[in-house]
């Protein structure tokens, strides 16, 4: 059974940090090209960050390039989101999923930026 458990969100101030974490079973992540994409309110899907097998190719949407930085441990099965210098536009709830999943499997965890 694929699970996908995201934590780490919560509120923080504009120009401030946060975490993300996902811990993974059920598949074989340490294969698996992976991403993060969030929705913020009344908004569709965004793609964020994704991340190949091997953790040295990753790639960022525009809006939250050079702020944010994916990574991922693949002995533990857990892909990350560090996120700095948070702006209240990145206010949304965060999913992790596997590259070719187009709808997250899992709850996400929500990211409040105030201004």
């Amino acid at each position: 059974q694929v699970q996908l458990v995201e934590s780490g969100g919560g509120l923080v101030q504009s120009g401030g940090s946060l975490k993300l974490a996902c811990r993974t079973s059920g598949f074989a992540f340490s294969f698996t090209t992976m991403k993060w994409v969030r929705q913020a309110p009344g908004k569709g899907l965004e793609w964020v960050a994704s991340i190949d097998y091997t953790g040295e190719s990753p790639s960022y949407g525009n809006a939250v390039k050079g702020r944010f930085t994916i990574s991922r441990d693949n002995p533990k099965s857990i892909l990350y989101l560090q996120m700095n210098n948070l702006k209240p536009e990145d206010t949304a709830v965060y999913f992790c999923a596997d590259s070719a999943d187009s709808i997250p499997r899992g709850r996400g965890t929500q990211v409040t930026v105030s201004s």
